[in-house]
This record gives C-alpha cells, sequence and structure tokens, in this order.
C-alpha cells in the first residue's frame, strides 16, 4: 500500500489567480475590451459564485462559461456586440494554460515529498477544464512529480461529489485509508473528504479554523509548506499504528 497524496492544484501548488489575472487582461484586450483591476476583481468574484452554484448541481459548465463572459462583458467598455461567449472562454482557458505560476514553495514541497517520505504516490485532485491544468502543471514544472493527474472535466463529475473520489480510488486500486486529500477550498476539497470519508488537510486556513473543522471532519490544518510536510510525516507514520 502506497501513501497516496491527493492535492488540490489551485491555491494549493499553483496561484490560479495569478495566472487566470493574465488571461483575462489578454483575451479581453484582444478583442478591443476594455481591462482593469476592477474588472478582474468583479469577474473573480462572480466565477467564484458560479463555480460554487456548479458544486450545487444548479448549474452545467457551458452555463457558467457562458455566464460569467455575458456578466463581464457589462463590466468593461467596448463593443462586445458579436463576441461568442464560449469562443472567449475557450481563448482564456488556452490563454491560462500557457501561463501557469507557482506558489512559493510548492515546487521545492514536493521535491521534498518525493525524496524524502517512502512509497510515496503524488496525485492532483481538481475541478475545471484538463487543457487548461495540464498546461499549467507541464509549464511550471510540477509535472515531474505527479503521478496522475484527476480533472473533472475528464471525470464527468466535480468535488466534491464522493462520486469524484471514489473513482480516483478505482483507478489508483488503493484502499481509503492509505489516502490524504490536501486542498484549500472547504466547499471542494474538504466537503469532499467528507462525503468520501477520507483523511483531509486544510492548508491555507482562514480564522474560522475551529469551526470549520468540526463541521467538515478536516483531521490535519497547515498554514505553510513546512507545516504541511510535517503533517504529511506525522498521516504517514500514524496510519501505520
Amino acid at each position: 500500500m502506497h501513501n497516496n497524496l491527493l492535492f488540490d492544484l489551485d491555491q494549493t501548488l499553483l496561484d490560479f489567480h495569478a495566472s487566470e489575472y493574465i488571461a483575462l487582461g489578454k483575451v479581453l484586450q484582444e478583442n478591443g475590451l476594455s481591462y482593469s483591476d476592477d474588472i478582474y476583481n468583479f469577474f473573480k468574484a462572480y466565477n467564484k459564485l458560479l463555480w460554487g452554484e456548479l458544486e450545487k448541481g444548479n448549474i452545467t459548465r457551458t452555463e457558467l462559461f457562458s455566464m460569467r463572459f455575458n456578466y463581464i462583458f457589462e463590466k468593461c467598455e467596448g463593443d462586445s456586440t458579436g463576441i461568442d461567449p464560449l469562443k472567449i472562454n475557450s481563448d482564456f482557458i488556452r490563454t491560462m494554460s500557457e501561463n501557469g505560476v507557482l506558489l512559493d514553495g510548492a515546487l521545492e514541497l514536493l521535491e521534498r515529498v518525493k525524496s524524502e517520505i517512502d512509497n510515496v504516490r503524488i496525485y492532483i485532485v481538481t475541478n475545471g477544464a484538463t487543457i487548461n491544468a495540464k498546461g499549467r502543471i507541464a509549464s511550471t514544472g510540477l509535472d515531474k512529480f505527479i503521478d496522475h493527474l484527476f480533472v473533472s472535466e475528464d471525470m464527468g463529475v466535480n468535488k466534491p461529489s464522493a462520486d469524484f473520489f471514489d473513482m480516483v480510488l478505482e483507478k489508483i486500486e488503493e484502499p481509503k485509508e492509505s489516502c490524504l486529500v490536501i486542498g484549500d477550498s472547504l466547499s471542494s476539497d474538504m466537503q469532499g473528504a467528507k462525503n468520501a470519508h477520507l483523511t483531509s488537510v486544510w492548508f491555507m486556513p482562514d480564522e474560522n479554523l475551529e469551526n470549520a473543522m468540526s463541521m467538515y471532519d478536516i483531521d490535519y490544518t497547515a498554514s505553510a509548506y513546512d507545516e504541511l510536510f510535517r503533517v504529511i510525516k506525522t498521516w504517514t507514520s500514524e496510519k501505520y499504528q
């Protein structure tokens, strides 16, 4: 049995918002629309709301992609008449995939995990578009340390569904007790781990620590990569006791 680490991608290993900021600016300006920090913040907030609705099953991925750009067109100066929101969404995802940004220390963490923890496998479990995840992983060098990538677009189901994690377990052919879910999102990663009855680490927790740990049955927390490494070491030793 391996030590299987199921890492979320965005805001756990990669700086999603930095890549998103770059890509949104490029595709809007290429289509003759204005761009500013305010426009990005509008997009970021509405996009987060829409992903929450997707996780609840209230909208589809196609609806999410169309809605987020129709919304932001209204915030931009310039003529958006005739711009296909799904076409610009595809351009946005492709541009993001070419602009991966590591969180400071992420690469070093995976190097250390691979070199210092016995019998370890590293998996990525992420919601989103496959081309986006694969491209950003490759552009940052994370791919050298990853044993397999699980993306909701390929799997046809999103975190926090237990089905997502059941499909991961079926693919890796290992029991639940061999897996540790590591992520920043309560609604996606921690709720998903709870739904699937998997051990969890909440990375970069906010101030509502005690309430969140109780509500989502979180097993560990870590606020920095050094602390996360210690948690992983602790988990690998405790699960064999």
